[in-house]
């Protein structure tokens, strides 16, 4: 039987191609570790498949239309796009320095109004939306069962993000797919008024243009679980009629630290440049996988130091010769398809050198400088 990658406990059939649709950043807050822990563990996951011979397309959109980076761009004084390519460029940076490959389409916002609109005209031609005000509101109805929530538990998870019920909507699941515009805030014409789409119809929209009615593996943070995939995929599902959006998730857990995710609302952010700043880029990322990738954890200084310390090892092993090492590469492979089993194979390899710890090395993007 052919290899196969694992996900979530469900096997992955994929042949020849994969699509991969990454939540990438909001540009205001750009790159704390909650960022790089997400993109680093999509990168490997792209990294194994490649090893499979797949070849795999990775999209990772840019959410640059969005209440919090208007508020941020205000606060510092600076137009939200001049804002938005300031924290794009930082980002882009860290995921260089962390050896995170580029992905193949990177869609922005702001390009795909017109595809949101197109989105919100479909839905509300099938019943799936309806108007109010110059809004056009998602029925969310059954949204929160699908994503295994009681009312109240959604509710509570969407109030994290800022939702709460609209007397405009006929009902509190409800979600804007286009809302009118404010004034004085950014606006964009469509059937309806001047507007702007709304947070989960972005990424509809965009991962709908970019891969078509489904996708092979969707990525992201385990916070984004419920309520922004939750209805982006309903949405999805309800203009094509393809179910499951997504083949497989990846919501990666959450990074924690002084005993809150790491957020801005918090106050708690590490920023990767400030760690990079001090530490191997290759010790930063080995910390960030060296665990079950679903997991919240929580964030010690002192990690860094022990990932550098095995890291050293790792390089040190690597450079043994052949010796009985074929039987622990394919150890460390069975490991690493098994659900990303990363400190599985870490264990095999430094015990095994060799071929074992080079091939460990290649496929989790730790060999660099």
């Amino acid at each position: 039987m052919a290899p196969m990658l694992t996900i979530g406990g469900r096997p992955l059939p994929v042949v020849g191609r994969a699509r991969m649709y990454v939540c990438g950043i909001t540009p205001y807050d750009t790159t704390h570790l909650g960022h790089a822990a997400t993109f680093v563990w999509a990168d490997v996951a792209a990294r194994v498949l490649r090893h499979l011979g797949v070849d795999v397309e990775v999209c990772r959109n840019v959410t640059d239309v969005d209440d919090v980076l208007d508020a941020a761009a205000a606060s510092s004084g600076a137009r939200p796009d001049s804002f938005a390519a300031v924290q794009q460029f930082r980002f882009d940076r860290d995921m260089a320095a962390l050896g995170v490959r580029r992905p193949v389409h990177e869609p922005r916002a702001h390009n795909h109004v017109g595809q949101v609109v197109t989105l919100a005209a479909a839905l509300l031609e099938s019943g799936a939306a309806y108007l109010r005000g110059g809004t056009i509101w998602f029925r969310g109805d059954d949204v929160p069962a699908r994503a295994g929530l009681d009312t109240a538990a959604a509710a509570e998870l969407a109030a994290e993000f800022g939702h709460r019920f609209d007397a405009d909507a006929e009902g509190p699941a409800d979600v804007p797919l286009w809302r009118a515009a404010r004034p004085g805030e950014a606006a964009w014409p469509s059937p309806w008024g001047e507007g702007r789409p709304g947070w989960h119809a972005e990424c509809a929209a965009m991962a709908l243009t970019t891969f078509g009615p489904s996708l092979d593996l969707h990525a992201g943070g385990a916070d984004l679980r419920f309520p922004h995939h939750a209805y982006e995929s309903a949405m999805a599902e309800a203009v094509t009629g393809v179910r499951p959006f997504a083949r497989a998730w990846m919501h990666v857990g959450t990074v924690r630290y002084e005993g809150a995710k790491m957020a801005k609302s918090t106050g708690n952010l590490v920023l990767v440049s400030d760690v990079l700043a001090d530490h191997p880029a290759a010790a930063l990322r080995l910390l960030l996988v060296d665990r079950q990738w679903a997991r919240e954890w929580d964030y010690e200084p002192a990690g860094l130091d022990a990932a550098a310390a095995r890291l050293e090892r790792l390089y040190a092993v690597a450079a043994r010769g052949l010796g009985e090492t074929g039987s622990a590469a394919e150890t460390v492979t069975a490991a690493l398809l098994a659900d990303l089993d990363v400190p599985r194979a870490l264990d095999v390899a430094e015990e095994a050198g060799g071929d074992a710890a080079r091939l460990v090395l290649s496929m989790l993007g730790l060999a660099l400088a």
